[in-house]
């Protein structure tokens, strides 16, 4: 792997660091920046490489290194409550990198779709493992798993695919007119 590339590896990894303290604790799970810095990591990047930011943001975590949401870390954060969203991360970025990826042939609008439905799916895919690893954490039931852990958070996740999108095209704009990516 070339320097530079783990160099946007490494960027990414702290960016999802950064963008995870901002947040507003609502219960059992904080509604952090974290999962919009995942949407953008599997926008900018390929998808072993946003496989690559995304598992060294939760190694680092798991070493007990303050990246997650509230400056925690360590296995306890991973094992615990929000564990399974954290991972979560990992699938949101490989999805949308897959399709942006594979969609860069196709015309602005049907790569939009496909890309803003490999969002969701991804997405949809973070509220399951999520879920799940609650529920088995927790002890709770899946209904009020889904009223703590998934309800509260779809309009303003969906919001953070939007802002991530519209970010992404901006970024990849002015870094190719800067030379320093090239145009898609």
């Amino acid at each position: 792997m070339k320097t530079n590339r783990l160099a946007q590896n490494a960027l990414f990894a702290a960016l999802l660091a950064i963008l995870s303290q901002f947040s507003i604790p609502l219960g059992p799970l904080p509604l952090s920046l974290g999962i919009f810095g995942a949407f953008l990591t599997g926008l900018m990047l390929r998808p072993s490489d946003a496989a690559y930011a995304v598992g060294i943001f939760l190694l680092l975590g798991a070493a007990g290194v303050p990246v997650f949401a509230g400056f925690k870390g360590g296995l306890s954060v991973l094992s615990g409550m929000t564990g399974g969203f954290l991972i979560g991360y990992l699938l949101i970025a490989c999805l949308t990198a897959f399709s942006v990826s594979r969609s860069k042939h196709m015309t602005a609008y049907a790569r939009t779709a496909v890309v803003l439905c490999s969002e969701l799916a991804g997405l949809a895919a973070c509220y399951a493992l999520g879920t799940a690893w609650f529920m088995l954490v927790s002890g709770n039931p899946l209904q009020s798993a889904l009223s703590a852990c998934v309800i509260p958070f779809i309009l303003p996740d969906c919001l953070k695919i939007v802002l991530a999108y519209g970010a992404a095209l901006l970024l990849k704009r002015r870094l190719a007119k800067a030379g320093l990516l090239q145009a898609a």
